[in-house]
């Protein structure tokens, strides 16, 4: 039996990310380099997990409503 493919991406481009969370290509770095946003590379290609700029983004929220 076959798996259906996911029809949302399941890992983002760095130019996807920075659209997402309305950040330059250093910041987006920058939290990579910081494991703030945890990445992996496939090739030359580097990928940002879904579920890693959520859990980010929520982290971010919590710390600001403290």
């Amino acid at each position: 039996m076959l798996t259906p493919v996911p029809t949302e991406p399941q890992a983002l481009t760095v130019p996807e990310v920075m659209t997402a969370l309305r950040l330059s290509r250093s910041k987006v770095y920058d939290l990579i380099r910081s494991k703030q946003l945890p990445s992996y590379t496939s090739g030359r290609a580097r990928r940002i997990p879904v579920d890693a700029v959520r859990n980010y983004m929520h982290h971010r929220l919590e710390e600001n409503a403290a």
